[in-house]
């Protein structure tokens, strides 16, 4: 079940809130006695995360539950760039949040509420660290945001509580709000520099078409800049991917890509998605002081849009 994002959440009794993990989302099942672990998009993290597999072990035969699998940063704080590099030393936690199936009765149909209840009690005194139980926030809506914002953490997930499972879903019974600035973009090209690449250029998509946002040298590496530019060069093209370049002028923060600068340029397939933080969008649409975070290889670029602003919901 999908996420509908939005720029402002239900402040409602009926509603239930929690955090908004910056992780990899994640379905593990068990079948004939042997746990799986899949990504949304069906990738098989079962090898990726022995520790989590390993606290997973007692899950009920023919049982699926949904869930986050998060990394975390020297402060204990949810790091999807610690995640994406993450090693043996890494503190990694998988936050169960959903059941779908249980001993091989669909689930799905219940409540939210009854959901819980059937976690809370059939499956999760069973499972063993590091796999963890996402719990409701308990507090007022606007003291959870205010609590957010405080901590650098990325956002909250309000569900109905009386909200069945819908697989694929993103019918407005879960949703996720954006406190702090950041989002996912596609990566559409870079500029040249001494070795590898000087900056990534990138954008969202609106319907079928690119529409570019920024270009950021911002949040790399020396190690990391050589391995994405490795996988930059299988994927250039020739022509530019984003519909409104050229741009007539470079604007007041110089984020605009004029045809002068375009001859800089390298462009690549639109299919690489980064993790991104910003400070704010500007006037002209573009985006100020970007910094790139890490590929979002659990994602898929045609699924990226711009997240709205205040006032606005997802279409």
């Amino acid at each position: 079940m999908l996420l509908l994002r939005a720029a402002s959440l239900p402040d409602d009794p009926r509603w239930e809130y929690q955090l908004k993990l910056d992780g990899y989302r994640a379905v593990a099942f068990k079948s004939r006695g042997v746990v799986h672990l899949r990504s949304r998009n069906d990738k098989d993290f079962t090898s990726r995360y022995p520790s989590i597999v390993s606290g997973l072990q007692g899950l009920p035969d023919d049982t699926v539950i949904d869930g986050e699998i998060v990394a975390f940063d020297a402060q204990g704080r949810p790091s999807f760039s610690a995640l994406q590099n993450h090693d043996s030393a890494t503190p990694l936690a998988f936050y169960v949040f959903d059941i779908m199936v249980l001993a091989g009765k669909d689930v799905m149909g219940e409540t939210l509420e009854r959901r819980r209840t059937l976690l809370e009690r059939k499956v999760l005194p069973r499972l063993k660290e590091p796999v963890r139980y996402t719990t409701p926030l308990d507090a007022p809506l606007p003291v959870l945001i205010a609590s957010v914002k405080a901590q650098g953490l990325e956002g909250l997930v309000a569900k109905r509580r009386d909200s069945r499972y819908e697989p694929g879903q993103r019918s407005g019974a879960w949703m996720k709000m954006r406190v702090n600035q950041g989002q996912e973009f596609v990566i559409g090209g870079y500029t040249l520099g001494a070795r590898t690449f000087d900056a990534v250029i990138f954008g969202y998509y609106q319907k079928s078409d690119l529409i570019y946002v920024a270009r950021t040298r911002n949040g790399f590496t020396p190690a990391l800049r050589a391995s994405l530019y490795k996988r930059f060069r299988s994927l250039e093209i020739d022509l530019c991917p984003f519909v409104n370049l050229p741009e007539p002028r470079s604007g007041r923060w110089g984020q605009g890509l004029t045809k002068a600068k375009m001859a800089d340029c390298r462009w690549l397939k639109p299919v690489l998605v980064g993790q991104f933080e910003f400070l704010e969008w500007t006037n002209d649409q573009h985006l100020r002081h970007a910094r790139f975070i890490a590929l979002r290889d659990d994602r898929n670029a045609s699924d990226i849009r711009r997240e709205p602003s205040s006032g606005e919901t997802e279409e």
